[in-house]
């Protein structure tokens, strides 16, 4: 299999980013809906009693030394991880990344239809008689966020803050974590690969910025996309064999010496036919 192109996979990867983050942008959603989807996901959870955002909301807001680091975490992690798994893997597992590489941008093409189906207010958009806070805006003036979601300061208006079902800050996390658990060699690379996946579902739900619901949800997307890639590879190989196929000039006939059109030598004469042997 022929090693893919490092400039084309950036560009194609640079071309699907800016769709996701362009569909976030044009897919606000109304605040009202937004707001009662939000809703409707707490309550069902408090009826379950799976709400696990209330407990760990609390913890993370009266101890700093662990609500910061969750929102550095929040803020740059995705950012930075995921990236770094894809050159990982395009220089070290060649023959695994463009399999790994579908599935994510799969799996993140279908989060931009959730986005589109279900915009939902975060915890921490709600009113604050449900008991959460946002912790992004409460520790501010430690990192260079403001109070809206992740954006630099001033730049809140660059972002979907209704985009959190599902939640693709752990659906990356997973699909990283199954790449250094599946292709890493050494037990540190493994058990990164459990930790982080797990380590970034409390930090979406501690920092009130995604339900249960949401991480699960974004479980459920990356398995989509799991199960979808077979399918998208052979129709790519499919169009990229037709594509380089060169063309068949002669429509199949073949000449022999001395013929000019094919399929010369089945048109004969009559002389031909009769012509005797020369003896």
């Amino acid at each position: 299999m022929r090693k893919p192109r490092w400039w084309a996979e950036l560009s194609l990867i640079a071309v699907v980013y800016a769709a996701y983050s362009g569909g976030r942008l044009l897919v606000k959603g109304d605040e009202a809906s937004a707001v009662e989807h939000g809703l409707a996901i707490l309550r069902f959870e408090e009826r379950l009693g799976i709400d696990a955002e209330h407990p760990l909301n609390r913890l993370f807001t009266d101890v700093p030394a662990l609500g910061v680091p969750a929102d550095f975490a929040y803020a740059s992690l995705h950012y930075l991880v995921t990236p770094a798994v894809l050159v990982w893997l395009f220089r070290r597992r060649p023959a695994h990344y463009r399999a790994a590489r579908t599935w994510l941008m799969l799996s993140t093409l279908l989060g931009l239809v959730g986005f589109t189906l279900l915009p939902t207010c975060p915890p921490r958009l709600l009113d604050a008689a449900h008991g959460f806070t946002d912790t992004m805006a409460h520790f501010a003036s430690y990192g260079w966020w403001g109070g809206e979601a992740s954006a630099p300061r001033g730049l809140g208006g660059l972002t979907n803050q209704y985009a959190a079902m599902p939640s693709l800050h752990v659906g990356w996390a997973l699909w990283c974590g199954v790449m250094l658990w599946r292709y890493g060699r050494t037990p540190l690379t493994k058990a990164l690969g459990v930790a982080y996946p797990l380590v970034t579902a409390l930090v979406v739900m501690g920092t009130a910025n995604h339900y249960l619901l949401d991480a699960v949800a974004g479980v459920a997307v990356m398995g989509a996309g799991l199960l979808l890639t077979p399918h998208a590879l052979r129709l790519a190989d499919r169009i990229r064999g037709r594509a380089e196929a060169p063309p068949v000039v002669s429509g199949g006939c073949e000449t022999s010496t001395g013929e000019r059109i094919p399929g010369q030598r089945s048109v004969r004469t009559t002389a031909d036919d009769t012509k005797a042997p020369a003896r």
